[in-house]
């Protein structure tokens, strides 16, 4: 089994990357300047997880573990929640109380990754 394989979160991820490239994406870097790791498990958290992270001070997303020290908070999902959580499907305060998303490092800087962050979906 190869741990490549496509998660539906990946195609979120390179849309953040355009959304954070854009002006409104700018405004919010400037606004929130924080480093989030974001670790992305197929099935299982903690198994397998692709590591992505959304550097808030440069404006960046990037595949892999941050490097500049400690990201300011780092979020862990399964695919399919947090394509939910990142298109509003699921608010992220109830998967927090679920389990569906567990947060190390700075709560308050974790309160600061708000759905603003993403893309609105276009519509289909």
């Amino acid at each position: 089994m190869s741990t490549n394989q496509e998660l539906k979160s990946d195609a979120l991820m390179e849309l953040m990357k355009q959304h954070l490239a854009s002006d409104a994406g700018k405004q919010l870097t400037k606004k929130i300047n924080l480093v989030y790791q974001i670790n992305i498990a197929p099935k299982k958290i903690g198994f397998n997880e692709v590591v992505y992270t959304v550097d808030l001070k440069k404006g960046e997303v990037t595949k892999g573990p941050y490097e500049g020290g400690k990201p300011d908070a780092t979020f862990s999902f399964k695919d399919d929640d947090f394509v939910k959580v990142a298109l509003g499907k699921m608010n992220p305060q109830i998967a927090f109380m679920r389990g569906a998303m567990k947060i190390k490092g700075s709560l308050s800087a974790a309160q600061k990754f708000t759905p603003d962050i993403f893309p609105k979906p276009s519509k289909m």
